[in-house]
């Protein structure tokens, strides 16, 4: 039996995400770079380079909410369209001290399509119309569930509407996945949110500063820091920026056990066919893409579990 423990992937120290607050406290912010994150999703899914920057968006996205959460709490993004790419889905928890923990996929990682009329990724082509959801887990009770519609499918203007359209929180989101022939170059991303109290002229300042600013992926392949992308977005604002500093680490949670879980479901009549016909029973995690092997023997072996712990009932 294939096992793999539940875990934080290493080698991603490059990346971090950092929070503040401006314009005397009613505006609150993150920003982070994600480059390595990205990097490791799209080899873990060979992902092609347009569901690159929409699955790296998603989770750069994902990674920056994951500052706000509490510990067992987590948030999940998922975008469903029409487009080639079908769904895309991202994961972020904490990790442990100061980290991020997160994990992505797309239903169909190698869709594409030409590049945009400005020369780039065409993400809003590979999503298409559709909706986007926002599920947050909390450690107790039921979790929060949102859903929207796409306003552009370009994810960072998604996010700003989902803000705004169910939780009534002025926002400004600006994301960015830039890929080469060695890799991704440069990944990252900030979001803004106006708090009550907020001056009705800070918004606007804040999207004006999006507007002039050059694109999160030029500043970044540029050497940008997160501090440098904080301070493009407030601009004129006032900055406070916190010393917390967040690693983002690709995760997965993972495990033979819920393999097992899920073939459990078949009953046991099932998987004792299933053991007489084939050798080796397996499965592949759609989110870290590790394949789990069951033997014969193994897949024996817990069908005599199930039944066991039925005939004791």
């Amino acid at each position: 039996m294939q096992r793999r423990r539940s875990g934080l992937v290493q080698g991603m120290d490059m990346d971090r995400v950092i929070t503040a607050s401006a314009a005397k406290g009613t505006v609150n912010l993150v920003a982070g770079i994600t480059t390595n994150l990205v990097a490791e999703a799209r080899s873990r899914h060979d992902l092609s380079p347009t569901a690159t920057a929409a699955v790296g968006r998603l989770m750069t996205a994902a990674t920056l909410l994951g500052t706000g959460l509490e510990r067992r709490e987590r948030v999940t993004l998922q975008i469903v369209g029409d487009g080639p790419i079908g769904s895309l889905t991202a994961d972020a928890w904490t990790g442990g001290p100061q980290t991020i923990a997160v994990r992505g996929y797309a239903r169909n990682p190698q869709a594409s399509v030409p590049l945009n009329a400005r020369g780039k990724f065409d993400v809003a082509g590979v999503i298409g119309k559709g909706h986007l959801q926002l599920t947050r887990s909390y450690a107790i009770g039921q979790p929060y569930v949102g859903v929207v519609p796409l306003v552009s499918g370009e994810i960072g203007e998604d996010l700003a509407g989902y803000f705004a359209d169910s939780q009534q929180i002025p926002s400004v989101v600006a994301l960015g996945v830039l890929a080469d022939p060695q890799g991704i170059a440069a990944a990252g991303g900030v979001v803004a949110q106006l708090l009550p109290g907020a001056e009705e002229d800070v918004i606007a300042a804040l999207e004006a500063a999006v507007r002039a600013m050059p694109s999160i992926t030029q500043q970044v392949s540029a050497g940008a820091t997160p501090e440098d992308l904080l301070h493009s977005v407030a601009s004129t604002l006032e900055l406070k920026i916190y010393e917390t500093i967040w690693r983002p680490q690709f995760s997965c949670q993972c495990s033979i056990e819920k393999v097992e879980t899920a073939l459990s479901g078949l009953g046991v009549d099932e998987l004792r066919k299933l053991a007489s016909e084939q050798s080796e029973t397996d499965a592949t995690c759609e989110f870290c893409k590790h394949r789990y092997v069951l033997s014969s023997d193994e897949v024996l072996a817990l069908a005599d579990r199930i039944e066991a712990a039925q005939n004791e009932r």
